[in-house]
């Protein structure tokens, strides 16, 4: 009967044997969450304090469910039937079917998907006769989920929760987005939840129903629940109030989409008697990277405490958490290339090794690198930064500009943004181009000469092409890096992402800056575009050994043997836009996010920061990252330059005593094609030499001008470069 508790130690078992009353298992990384919550899940079934049907298990992704499900068989030997097990949504889906009469559905009801809700949202919108250009339907959907996330109806919207979105009537757009859902007998995702606290808020004889059916109250990660998912569970534990909720506040990095950290903190006053029971025991990590962790973590003030110690005795020891100094952020993805291909040469798998980042478009450098190198890659969570869908765009108006015979790459953006060009004149400049034999750019001027396209067509195509003509002056006249920039900012490609109002906005926009940033990286816009295609080019399959590439985000519940934490700078991590909008709260989740990326680490841990880099087409010189000042020396190596900037880092701390403010600090910023100088050359590199450079490889020099070095690359083919930009092979 007790073989399912062999394999636990003390604190496992007792969180598993905790049956009475509400638990919280603050469960650190890697301490086996999973496995306490799927073994306590089979204990309950098969001590026989319930049947399966009287357990409700939630988790958030229907991969942790699935695994929950197939866990929870293997120990009771048998497929476990008719559980309440999935997702917050799905179960919430599950009870309004039964229930969907009490909030003006029947339980045949549609649920809409981000599209049809986006359009429906907008016919609201226009039958309001709200100008949609101006108030964009995202925006106001952003509004509308935010408030079912926090369990507000619209009658439940107060003058504090509201906005002075639309003037001030969103709530009334709300109020008739949600009569038009039910007319349409329809929800939306965040109706779902909603719907089903309503109902158990204010009807008792279903709350009672639901009490009689659950005994017991399973919930995964709980420091990532929202308003309206936390009042859904406190509602449904007033009945046997045998709930358990794992999860860990140190974990909690999910604010930005609505989790409430603050859910587990206040789990005791919620849960009178609640016992809490901590994992500490890691049986992931090194003792060297968990102490490093812990230490950092240690500097958040609202957390609930608890320390992460080696759970197995090879793990007592290890490599120190390295923190590399490096010049620049070009270096910086050189290290790392250099030093995955000799962890690869000692016979470690790629496939344990992960390089995360704060912010997306930091794997561009990388990704490049481990191109020139020929190592696989992936990158986790996302797409290959030049296969993203805003810089495919930008792309296209490059290559309009420079070969206006481009008709793939017209065609893509000469609607983006929206100029109002649709399927009619598009057909019509497909047609002159087949007639007359020219390309479609050369058809859509020849239709706004002779007037073949007429009004607001006609303008905005007309002012299109005068653009284009515009842009290639320019490149002759100011360069790639000015024209590229310029173009995105006069075509409106940017406003439009600067006016989007999705959760991926800054996102992209951070990429397009970063994609005029690489421009400074070649001679010419034709060189960076014959890259590209050549980048494009060395897509592999995803299968097989391969190195991930990834957001710090993204890789939480991941880990590796190898994990690389680049950027750790102040402005880039922690962000400053997070410190900006969330002041010290913002500061305490970025600190979180350093926490996780720590803790994905097995064996080893390199963090690393640049003394210059090259945010936003622009050289920065930056300052360490506050966070490595919190890191114990004791369990840190330094390399590099990082000692040197460990001086700078205290030489620049303010007069008062204390933390360092809720500001960045940057000193000179100068212009992408200024290269930071560097400590002169001793040596000056001979003709005949070997070389190899970041992007073009591997070369020999043919002959020397000063800096000037012509190259004859054996991939690449010639080209002249600054000697600074190589190094002897």
């Amino acid at each position: 009967m007790t073989s399912h508790l062999d394999r636990l130690n003390p604190a496992q078992r007792q969180a598993v044997e905790t049956l009475d009353g509400p638990l919280l298992v603050l469960a650190g990384a890697g301490t086996g969450k999973t496995r306490v919550l799927t073994t306590r899940f089979a204990h309950i079934l098969l001590t026989g304090r319930a049947y399966p049907s009287q357990v409700l298990a939630v988790t958030f992704t229907n991969k942790a469910a699935r695994e929950m499900r197939e866990r929870v068989a293997a120990i009771l030997g048998r497929p476990a039937e008719g559980l309440w097990l999935g997702t917050f949504h799905a179960l919430c889906a599950r009870m309004l079917r039964r229930h969907a009469d009490l909030v003006g559905l029947t339980s045949g009801f549609t649920i809409l998907d981000g599209d049809d809700q986006q359009r429906l949202l907008k016919q609201v919108m226009e039958a309001d006769r709200i100008d949609t250009k101006r108030w964009a339907p995202p925006a106001m959907m952003a509004v509308i989920q935010r408030w079912k996330d926090r369990g507000l109806t619209p009658a439940r919207v107060t003058p504090a929760e509201d906005t002075d979105f639309a003037n001030g009537r969103a709530r009334a757009i709300y109020t008739a987005y949600q009569d038009r859902l039910r007319a349409l007998n329809a929800a939306d995702f965040g109706d779902l939840m909603l719907h089903m606290t309503e109902i158990l808020r204010g009807h008792p004889d279903v709350l009672a129903q639901y009490h009689r059916m659950f005994r017991y109250i399973l919930v995964d990660e709980y420091q990532d629940t929202n308003l309206v998912q936390y009042l859904w569970l406190r509602l449904l534990a007033q009945g046997h109030r045998n709930i358990c909720c794992v999860g860990d506040d140190d974990q909690s990095i999910y604010s930005w989409r609505g989790a409430e950290v603050e859910n587990i903190l206040r789990f005791e006053k919620d849960f009178e008697g609640a016992h809490i029971v901590r994992l500490e025991a890691n049986y992931r990590s090194t003792a060297p990277i968990l102490a490093a962790a812990s230490a950092l973590i240690a500097h958040n003030e609202g957390r609930l405490g608890k320390t992460l110690h080696p759970g197995r005795a090879d793990a007592q020891q290890g490599e120190k958490v390295q923190v590399i100094g490096v010049w620049d952020s070009d270096e910086e993805a050189r290290m790392v290339g250099d030093r995955i291909e000799a962890l690869r040469r000692d016979g470690n798998a790629l496939a344990e090794m992960a390089v995360l980042v704060r912010a997306g478009f930091q794997t561009r450098a990388f990704e490049e690198r481990l191109i020139t190198l020929g190592i696989p890659y992936r990158v986790v969570g996302g797409l290959r930064f030049y296969e993203r869908a805003e810089i495919r765009d930008a792309i296209a108006y490059m290559r309009a500009t420079v070969q206006p015979a481009d008709d793939l790459a017209f065609e893509r953006i000469v609607n983006v943004p929206r100029r109002g060009i649709g399927e009619v004149a598009l057909r019509a400049m497909h047609d002159t181009a087949r007639t007359d034999q020219i390309p479609l750019s050369l058809a859509a001027a020849k239709l706004v000469q002779t007037g073949g396209v007429k009004g607001k067509v006609k303008e905005s195509l007309g002012t299109l092409l005068q653009g284009f003509l515009r842009w290639r002056e320019m490149l002759e006249r100011d360069g790639h890096v000015v024209t590229v920039a310029t173009l995105l900012d006069e075509s409106g490609y940017t406003e439009m992402w600067k006016q989007d109002k999705s959760p991926e906005a800054p996102g992209r926009l951070e990429n397009l800056k970063e994609l005029v940033r690489a421009l400074a990286d070649f001679e010419t816009l034709g060189g960076f575009l014959d890259h590209v295609s050549l980048v494009m080019e060395n897509e592999e399959n995803a299968e097989g050994d391969r190195v991930s590439l990834m957001t710090l985000h993204g890789a939480k519940g991941l880990e590796f043997d190898t994990v690389f934490l680049p950027g750790w700078e102040e402005g880039l991590f922690p962000s400053q836009r997070t410190m900006d909008e969330s002041g010290a709260k913002g500061l305490e989740e970025e600190r979180r996010l350093a926490y996780v990326g720590l803790t994905r680490a097995r064996r080893r841990a390199i963090v690393s920061h640049a003394a210059n880099r090259r945010i936003y087409a622009n050289w920065q010189s930056s300052i360490p990252s506050r966070f490595l000042e919190e890191l114990p020396e004791e369990q840190v190596e330094l390399a590099g330059s990082a000692a040197l900037a460990r001086d700078a880092r205290v030489a620049a701390l303010p007069s008062f005593g204390g933390q360092f403010p809720l500001v960045a600090r940057r000193t000179r910023t100068v212009e992408a094609w200024e290269q930071p100088a560097r400590p002169a050359r001793s040596d000056a590199i001979p003709v005949g030499a070997r070389v190899f450079h970041q992007k073009f490889g591997y070369g020999t020099v043919t002959a020397a001008e000063d800096e000037k070095l012509d190259i004859s690359f054996d991939k690449a083919g010639a080209k002249r470069v600054l000697d600074r930009f190589v190094e002897r092979a």
